[in-house]
């Protein structure tokens, strides 16, 4: 008997030819799931699979723009014509074009809400619509789908106004898909880490210094494989009564985020006057919890 959570699982990690992906792929095969990779770039999907395959695991490439409808209409028939079905989906692309938004490009703002969060819709559309002819043919999956969003997307970042939206738009989606996929017997959740990847490091010196490992050989919190213990967790059987959360993730420390809850409140009984709201409106923030600051906020 298996004591590995996914075993005959199968999972779509997208964007999982390299960094926080890739981790998330060989960490689902690892634990006996058959494992379709997805990336933007051919060959290192192709590499990605062919190391699974050669440590002993089941893996598939299926390269594709994870924005592109066709696409990712293959990229889960993949997953049903090579393993016989799909269980869990785990949506991690994107990329970066980093800058303040007084001077983002359109191109700048489209492509990055495009690949982050029209990506994210594309592939939990098709795998929902797959989730949901099953159970209603009597074959329900445990199914489950864990998105990425980040603290640039809970908190703000400043110089990354079109990623920190399009995060911002998954972490919403994310509860979103939990509602409308539970009666499927689909569990929906996301995550924000925290990891030493490309985007990371090439976000300047001072971020680069940060995520560096440590030279001492001590923990390196920065390492991408911190995060997919979590991420393979949230795809197995075992994690059926979570779902719609978001979790912070970064080294050994993972926090639930809870974010757009009710704070303070006040009831005047009638319409407001302007001459009114400046008190008011004090005295709300007093009661209410501290606001984090955006990254990088003075």
């Amino acid at each position: 008997m298996s004591n590995k959570g996914n075993e005959g699982r199968v999972v779509i990690v997208t964007g999982a030819g390299q960094g926080i992906g890739r981790e998330h792929a060989l960490a689902f095969a690892a634990d006996g799931a058959a494992v379709v990779v997805n990336d933007y770039a051919a060959d290192a999907a192709t590499a990605v699979a062919a190391e699974i395959v050669a440590a002993g695991g089941r893996a598939v490439a299926a390269p594709g723009d994870v924005a592109d409808w066709a696409d990712g209409e293959r990229i889960v028939a993949t997953a049903i014509a090579e393993f016989g079905g799909l269980d869990v989906l785990v949506n991690n692309a994107g990329f970066v074009r980093d800058r303040m938004l007084i001077s983002l490009s359109e191109d700048e703002w489209d492509s990055v809400v495009r690949v982050h969060l029209k990506g994210h819709f594309v592939l939990l559309r098709h795998a929902g619509a797959y989730w949901r002819s099953e159970a209603k043919a009597g074959n329900a999956r445990q199914a489950r789908v864990i998105n990425t969003s980040s603290g640039a997307g809970i908190f703000g970042s400043v110089g990354q106004g079109n990623y920190a939206a399009a995060k911002a738009a998954i972490a919403e989606l994310t509860i979103q898909a939990a509602a409308e996929l539970g009666g499927y017997g689909v569990t929906v959740n996301g995550i924000a880490p925290a990891a030493r990847t490309q985007m990371t490091m090439g976000a300047g010196d001072a971020m680069a210094a940060q995520m560096a490992a440590p030279a001492d050989g001590s923990f390196d919190s920065m390492d991408p494989a911190n995060i997919s213990p979590l991420v393979v967790w949230l795809g197995s059987p075992g994690s059926a009564d979570v779902t719609g959360r978001l979790f912070e993730v970064e080294g050994g420390v993972i926090t639930v985020l809870d974010g757009w809850q009710r704070a303070a409140s006040i009831d005047k009984g009638a319409r407001w006057e302007q001459d009114e709201l400046g008190a008011a409106v004090a005295d709300l923030i007093e009661k209410s919890p501290t606001q984090v600051k955006p990254y990088g906020a003075r």
